[in-house]
């Protein structure tokens, strides 16, 4: 079916086939950027414990900024009041969670209009591991944790 020429609307699909683990690798590649006291801490929180965690903006504004995720999680957004502030109109207010779930971490969309994606793939929900890639709006983010980097979803 071809398109109309005047037509101004078309659909970007953002989902790719790209294989599980490209987050790792993006976060290898931001490691070898960082000073050595910032790849310390972070390699602190990858051989800690799986109760540990972390959130690396590695592309967008505030690039280089880290939050701890704490016991109660952490919310993601554009409200000042969230734990992880992404100030840009690409992310809606309460945009998505980090909830400690079992042995691991959960993150869920919060209905957001832009959608939140985990390594590529838009999810609604989806477990953590270290290496992760996250996108809301414009930021990237990487999750860093103790988990097994091999667990599966």
């Amino acid at each position: 079916m071809k398109r109309p020429v005047d037509e101004l609307t078309s659909l970007l699909h953002l989902e790719t086939d790209q294989p599980r683990g490209l987050g790792r690798r993006a976060l290898d590649e931001y490691l070898s950027t960082l000073a050595e006291p910032d790849r310390k801490v972070v390699r602190e929180i990858e051989s800690g414990g799986r109760d540990r965690a972390m959130i690396l903006i590695f592309r967008g504004q505030r690039e280089g900024s880290r939050f701890l995720i704490t016991q109660e999680g952490a919310s993601i957004g554009r409200s000042p009041l969230s734990s992880i502030f992404l100030d840009d109109v690409t992310v809606s207010r309460s945009h998505a969670k980090i909830e400690i779930e079992g042995q691991g971490f959960l993150l869920k969309d919060n209905a957001s209009l832009n959608g939140t994606y985990l390594n590529n793939k838009s999810v609604t929900q989806a477990n953590l591991r270290s290496g992760d890639e996250i996108q809301i709006g414009k930021f990237h983010l990487l999750f860093v944790s103790g988990q097994q980097k091999e667990k599966t979803r």
